[in-house]
């Protein structure tokens, strides 16, 4: 049986436990303060990030795209450490230019299997197609396969951040779901949206917000159908996305079941 690596980059807001607990392969974005730029989550971490981000004299940071010489390079370590194919899952291509990258890096590597599949998603949105790529790999799916699964499901993948506004990101697109005028009408209306319908998957996102855990419980207890609590994970926005929206955001991504 074949090996299959899977790559994704940091813009997946996977954290490093949960990467390497599912064995994917990082390719980080980089990000900017002012002069000084960082690769995400390698030399700053999500934890330092919003240190740096809410301090009274932090410049604003802003995002780039990975390059196609780190994708690869991430490739070339992933043959080399015994893969035989590579799928790697990118944020959204209206997103970023990352997705163009990994496809660059594709074409350099001509000679080996590599499928780049656009998401069409970010944060755990992202990272929950990544993961369920690691799981149809580990049950023997060859990497073709691989790809055409995760393309299908990036369909049934969504993410909602509850701000001052209730965002959301599908099928590549940023919209505004609703205006409300407090921080618990937003939470409450972010709660009908990610459980508008059953769910297989999800993921509590959160930009150091402190009432995190209580909304992770509130998700669990309403999920349509029920959901495993131990299948779900806390996750910290990274500095792929945090510049985007901002400290004290909770939301989450989900993966939607498709009728039986």
């Amino acid at each position: 049986m074949s090996r299959v690596a899977i790559v994704t980059d940091s813009a997946s807001d996977l954290g490093a436990d949960t990467a390497a607990a599912h064995g994917i392969v990082v390719v980080p974005l980089v990000v900017s303060f002012g002069s000084d730029s960082y690769r995400a989550g390698v030399d700053l971490t999500p934890e330092a990030f919003w240190e740096r981000m809410v301090a009274p004299d932090a410049p604003f940071p802003t995002t780039a795209a990975s390059s196609p010489g780190v994708f690869k390079e991430a490739f070339e370590a992933a043959f080399a450490d015994g893969a035989d194919a590579i799928v790697c899952v990118t944020v959204a291509s209206t997103l970023s230019g990352t997705h163009k990258s990994a496809q660059i890096a594709r074409e350099l590597l001509s000679d080996r299997e590599i499928h780049v599949v656009d998401s069409k998603s970010a944060s755990m949105g992202q990272g929950i197609l990544a993961i369920l790529a690691t799981e149809l790999a580990a049950a023997g799916v060859p990497a073709d396969g691989i790809a055409r699964t995760i393309e299908a499901r990036a369909d049934d993948a969504l993410v909602a951040v509850c701000l001052d506004t209730l965002a959301y990101l599908k099928n590549a697109l940023v919209d505004t779901v609703d205006r409300v005028r407090t921080r618990s009408k937003a939470r409450e209306r972010a709660i009908e949206y990610i459980m508008a319908a059953p769910i297989e998957r999800l993921s509590v996102l959160h930009t150091v917000s402190p009432d995190v855990e209580a909304f992770r419980d509130e998700l669990v207890a309403r999920a349509p159908g029920g959901i495993d609590p131990s299948r779900v994970t806390i996750e910290l926005v990274g500095s792929s996305v945090g510049p985007h929206l901002g400290p004290g955001a909770v939301g989450a991504a989900v993966l939607r079941k498709r009728p039986a």
